[in-house]
């Protein structure tokens, strides 16, 4: 009963937290979150610069060596960082899963492509590191929410990234986007134009341009409530990819948003979403 009433009492106050925007509910997510799965070291260095750092999360009990999550956070590519993600880790861990959460550069320091060449730096560190963390090199998914799931995407799609960190995307195990856009022009708005606007090709910054046969297997999620970022984009790209002959699939969650989807990887609240379920079965197979 106290569980239950635990569970009504953060489903009330997120919905309450929706009038504030989307960090407010994901930071009342970590906040109900227990720190007591996984042994964390904070703030690994995969580059250079100030934001090319990111956090690790070991299961405290699963034994080695361990699948691995590298996670990106959203944000429109202009704000974020890892630490509210903490909650995605916990509850992965609780999974034996090794987490990764970097920070990445952001608009208006870089716009495109800085931030997904960050992204395919962090998944280099982490496919070249992650063995002495009890993490299995040869399982490393890569996944994100909203612009972290476009970035994760983009490591999927277009080769050029990975490549230029050494690594063919084939060093990746399987994507998961959750509410990410993978379809979007005419540019529309200014976080979109800010992001991408110097691009220099445009077709180029679309993942549903860059479809292809060779891509790691592909798990894009959405809610049909998702006001941001349409449903549509999961459903396209996945179509195109299978299209080309790849591996994806998309699953729309009714009467999920933009935000609250992520309820799915929260210890308090994923009974109620069949998101964790889903990822762990991917993880498991991404080849099903």
């Amino acid at each position: 009963m106290a569980a239950m009433l635990s569970r009504r009492m953060v489903w009330m106050a997120l919905a309450a937290s929706t009038l504030l925007g989307g960090c407010a509910q994901l930071e009342l997510l970590d906040a109900v979150t227990p720190a007591e799965a996984a042994q964390r070291t904070r703030d690994v260095p995969y580059g250079s610069l100030p934001r090319q750092t990111l956090d690790l999360y070991v299961p405290s009990t699963a034994a080695a060596p361990r699948p691995v999550v590298v996670f990106f956070y959203g944000g429109g590519w202009r704000s974020g960082a890892k630490e509210p993600y903490r909650f995605v880790a916990e509850t992965l861990t609780r999974e034996g899963v090794v987490v990764a959460i970097p920070d990445y550069r952001l608009v208006p320091d870089v716009r495109f492509p800085g931030f997904v060449e960050d992204s395919a730096a962090a998944v280099a560190w982490v496919r070249r590191n992650i063995e002495r963390f009890g993490g299995d090199p040869r399982r490393v998914f890569i996944a994100g929410h909203s612009a972290g799931a476009y970035n994760a995407v983009m490591l999927a799609l277009d080769p050029r990234f990975l490549a230029a960190q050494g690594l063919p995307t084939s060093a990746v195990a399987g994507v998961i986007g959750i509410s990410g856009p993978y379809d979007f022009l005419p540019l529309r708005g200014r976080m979109l134009n800010d992001a991408f606007g110097e691009a220099a090709e445009l077709a180029a910054t679309q993942p549903v341009a860059l479809a292809r046969a060779d891509a790691p297997p592909l798990l894009l999620f959405n809610g049909s409530a998702d006001r941001l970022v349409a449903p549509r984009n999961a459903v396209t790209l996945a179509e195109r990819v299978r299209e080309r002959g790849g591996r994806a699939r998309s699953a729309i969650y009714e009467g999920s948003g933009h935000v609250d989807i992520m309820a799915g990887l929260s210890t308090v609240l994923r009974g109620n979403s069949p998101l964790l379920a889903e990822i762990m079965a991917f993880v498991a197979d991404p080849t099903r």
